[in-house]
This record gives C-alpha cells, sequence and structure tokens, in this order.
C-alpha cells in the first residue's frame, strides 16, 4: 500500500533571488514562472519542481 503524503511542502527560496539569463533564480535554481506560480501547486507539482531545481542545480556544478 503506497502512503499518501500530505504535508505541506516548503519553499526552496533561500532569500538570495536573482535570475540569470536563462530566466533561472541563482539562490533556488526554479524558473521565474516555478517561483511566480509556486503557491498554486500541489505537493505533487511542488515536488517535481524541486526535482528539477536539484538537476539544474547539479548541471550547474558541472559547468567548467
Amino acid at each position: 500500500m503506497t502512503e499518501k503524503r500530505t504535508e505541506n511542502v516548503p519553499s526552496p527560496c533561500v532569500s538570495i533571488c536573482a535570475l540569470d539569463e536563462n530566466d533561472i533564480c541563482i539562490g533556488c535554481s526554479r524558473s521565474g514562472r516555478e517561483i511566480s506560480d509556486w503557491g498554486k501547486y500541489d505537493n505533487d507539482t511542488k515536488r517535481e519542481v524541486l526535482a528539477r531545481a536539484v538537476a539544474r542545480a547539479s548541471a550547474d556544478l558541472l559547468k567548467p
């Protein structure tokens, strides 16, 4: 049986709010759209956004 997680997913904002040339926040790695729509997302969508942000941040770490 799969347990549905119902806790509210907190924002990953770290109060370093600046978008780069690709519209990605240099603080949390979310896009401008993901930031502005965060409050409208359900928890599953928030988790998807967090996964994308982690992937973006990891990719940035690999850049020379």
